[in-house]
């Protein structure tokens, strides 16, 4: 009897239990559609969605339904818990049909519209969105959740700050699926405003909604515009509804790479016309641009580029080769930008991008099978650049250079208003004789040169950084050989005018040459400029201004021996590093009848062990 008992009183309360919540919701749902039950509603989808719901405006439900639907008026939608509070949304009407859950899948909106839509979309630098459904630190799987089948938004205001991807977009947005008469029509999403600071429109098209499965992939196309330069693709989805798997290919034109900013977000340099295609794979916090290839002017980049936000800021790996990359076609100077007209420069002004440097970390592996640099060619570049706490390093930088080999290192540290850096190149073996470009089987000059160049100075290109250097610039040249008409011509006689005039080309042996030069504030100025001969001593002085690569220089020739009507005068060396050009002091001329020739030899060895001594006190680049 009393387990009888027992059973039975247990019994009802299990279908109590069944029973009653079920009969709430019943009685709930009839509430509600009643016009009872408002606050209870809006708390309730409140609750389910993470963030406060107001409703200002009238409110229409139907629950009871397979598809239950609501119609609110004057809707605020603010902020999830995982961002900072404030409002996501505030929408004249907002209008929701509900799939129910059931087995194998979860509920959820399976239609949306909202009328006079105000959206404020914000999104830090670590990832978390006001959009986002979930948080972000707790990895959600929504393989089930049921699919938004129609959307309807038209003309919505739109205002999106997205400090991970640097961008600022300020302007209205059209979504929409209509149907067709042919049957369910591709999802639109067009938009036009201002982004990053400039107009720009942009177009994305979808499979239908209406035909949408988690079992197939989600195909789309898009396309943006900022001016000139417009970038357009097409994409997948290989999972959808999961955004954070992506799978796209891209194409990007324009007169300048660095506007692609007002389109992506991404700080580039500055380039003449250029196309970039590629594809990109992005699996969550970690993103691949594969297949890269970049074109501008002359030059040409090919690669890759990983990048990488498990630890919070960005991390880039990247790969680039190229076949000829011209810094002439890099720069203000070749995207039509300079301020003001200036002759052509030697040095290049393409200048890195601080933000790129200041923003995250790197590791760049570059190779090259010609880079020119500022009419210079190298051959076999290969070098290793990092960046950690906005410190470029690049190290080891190795190349080819006119028969000889060309090693160094640069620090260049951007964690200052204004980036200072410390350059260390050297030059061995270099073939002066490769030099000549109009006569290159009878160059002016031959032999191999050593030189080293250690640099401080400020900037971020190469010409900005040799424009405020300190520091010294070392050269110097055994047993080579100089053309006779122009050592015997700065002594200004009468015999290096004859072989002038005969374009005689005959060598003379160059015992040793020594250019020492100390940099400061951008100024090269001589310290020792010698180059010896058999018939003559040349010495040397003045300076180099690198800023205006102009040449101020004073060459004396000292003949060893007899010389007849020889004009003491120094040869000046005047224009700039490109277009060097020549000329007699005449206010300091002399002319001799006679003049013996006492210049004796220079100590070659012991200038040439000088020049070691020194070399040896400097660590060389590792």
């Amino acid at each position: 009897m009393n387990v009888s008992r027992v059973l039975r009183w247990s019994l009802m309360g299990a279908a109590a239990v069944v029973v009653a919540p079920v009969l709430l919701v019943a009685v709930l749902g009839a509430a509600i559609d009643a016009g009872y039950g408002r606050a209870v509603l809006v708390h309730y989808i409140a609750v389910r969605l993470g963030r406060p719901i107001e409703v200002r405006g009238p409110l229409e439900a139907h629950l009871l339904s397979l598809h239950p639907w609501l119609v609110a008026d004057q809707v605020t939608i603010g902020n999830p818990a995982w961002t900072p509070p404030g409002t996501t949304a505030e929408i004249g009407r907002l209008s929701a049909v509900f799939k129910l859950p059931g087995f194998g899948h979860l509920g959820g909106i399976i239609a949306l519209d909202l009328q006079a839509a105000t959206l404020s979309l914000v999104r830090d630098a670590t990832g978390h969105a006001n959009w986002q459904l979930y948080d972000p630190a707790k990895r959600h799987v929504n393989k089930n959740s049921s699919i938004m089948r129609t959307v309807s938004m038209p003309n919505a205001h739109v205002v999106l700050a997205d400090d991970q991807r640097h961008l600022q977009f300020v302007g209205t947005v059209t979504a929409a699926d209509p149907d067709g008469p042919g049957g369910p029509q591709p999802m639109r999403i067009q938009g036009a405003g201002q982004l990053n600071g400039k107009p720009a429109t942009f177009e994305l098209t979808a499979d239908p909604l209406a035909t949408a499965s988690h079992r197939t992939p989600y195909h789309f196309t898009f396309a943006e515009r900022s001016g000139d330069s417009h970038i357009e693709g097409s994409g997948v989805l290989p999972q959808p509804f999961a955004f954070d798997i992506v799978d796209a290919s891209f194409k990007a034109t324009g007169p300048d790479l660095k506007d692609l900013f007002f389109l992506t977000g991404i700080h580039l340099i500055d380039t003449g016309e250029y196309q970039l295609t590629g594809n990109i794979s992005r699996r969550g916090l970690h993103t691949e641009f594969h297949d890269l290839a970049a074109t501008s002017g002359g030059s040409d980049l090919h690669g890759s580029v990983t990048v990488d936000s498990s630890s919070g800021g960005p991390h880039l790996t990247v790969d680039l080769d190229s076949k000829l990359l011209r810094l002439s076609d890099l720069g203000a100077r070749a995207a039509g930008r300079a301020t003001q007209p200036k002759p052509p420069l030697l040095l290049s002004d393409a200048m890195l991008s601080v933000n790129a440097l200041r923003h995250g970390g790197a590791v760049v592996n570059f190779r090259a099978a010609e880079l020119d640099v500022g009419h210079l060619p190298l051959h076999g570049v290969s070098a290793k650049a990092t960046i950690d706490r906005a410190i470029l390093m690049v190290e080891p930088f190795q190349a080819r250079l006119l028969g000889g080999r060309l090693n160094g290192r640069l620090n260049l540290d951007a964690r200052k208003d204004v980036p200072t850096a410390d350059v260390d190149l050297r030059i061995t073996d270099l073939e002066l004789g490769q030099l000549a470009k109009k006569d290159a089987e009878h160059p002016p000059a031959e032999g191999r040169l050593q030189a080293r160049i250690r640099v401080t100075g400020q900037g971020t290109s190469v010409h900005q950084i040799a424009a405020s250097a300190n520091g010294t610039v070392r050269a110097q040249l055994q047993n080579g050989a100089i053309r006779e008409s122009f050592a015997e011509l700065t002594g200004v006689d009468l015999r290096g005018l004859g072989l002038l005039m005969t374009k005689d080309k005959q060598d003379v042996p160059l015992r040793c040459a020594i250019a020492n030069f100390k940099a400061s504030g951008g100024t090269l100025s001589s310290e020792n400029l010698i180059a010896d001969t058999d018939s003559v001593l040349i010495t040397a002085d003045g300076q180099i201004h690198l800023d205006s690569e102009a040449l101020d220089l004073t060459v004396r020739g000292h003949p060893k021996s007899l010389r007849l009507f020889r004009l003491r005068a120094p040869i000046t060396i005047t224009g700039v590093l490109l277009h060097p050009a020549l000329g007699i002091q005449g206010s300091k001329s002399k002319l001799v009848i006679v003049d013996p020739g006492h210049a004796k030899d220079a100590d070659c060895a012991g200038l040439l062990a000088q020049a070691t001594a020194e070399e040896a006190s400097t660590p060389a680049p590792r």
